[in-house]
């Protein structure tokens, strides 16, 4: 059973945004996953069958990359942890989000581990990095203007 990210993976990115809008309302775009590809356009296509819950999957395309994540915790509305193998990356995904006075405090952590990432850990840092700085901002955006 996954409970948290794989923290000795070669590649560990985190990252913290703060939003102006109802917790409520940045949970529900978060984890409306068929609605991902309205608002994050990293994403072309995104199905889900139902909420998020645990041992539930989810299917997804972002560069490319057509993934299936299986949803391992959720804690609604704080915190959501989901992850799989693509292409040979085995990626955990773990969002938590906090309010306080009025604002929500978002923080994903995500691992990366496979031989893709063995090959070029310096350079899929970046690439995960890039991915998450824009997600974060695209919730943001999604959320405060909604």
């Amino acid at each position: 059973m996954i409970t948290a990210i794989n923290t000795q993976a070669p590649v560990v990115v985190r990252l913290d945004i703060v939003i102006d809008a109802p917790l409520e309302r940045v949970w529900a775009l978060h984890t409306d996953v068929n609605s991902w590809p309205s608002w994050q356009s990293d994403i072309t296509d995104a199905s889900a069958d139902g909420p998020p819950l645990p041992g539930s999957a989810f299917r997804w395309s972002t560069f490319g990359l057509d993934i299936t994540s299986t949803v391992h915790a959720v804690e609604a509305p704080h915190r959501i942890l989901w992850g799989g193998p693509a292409h040979g990356i085995t990626g955990i995904h773990q969002w938590t989000f906090r309010e306080q006075d009025g604002l929500v405090h978002v923080h994903t952590e995500e691992s990366w581990d496979g031989e893709p990432i063995l090959a070029d850990i310096a350079g899929m840092r970046t690439a995960l990095e890039g991915s998450l700085t824009s997600w974060l901002q695209r919730l943001k955006e999604a959320a405060e203007h909604s």
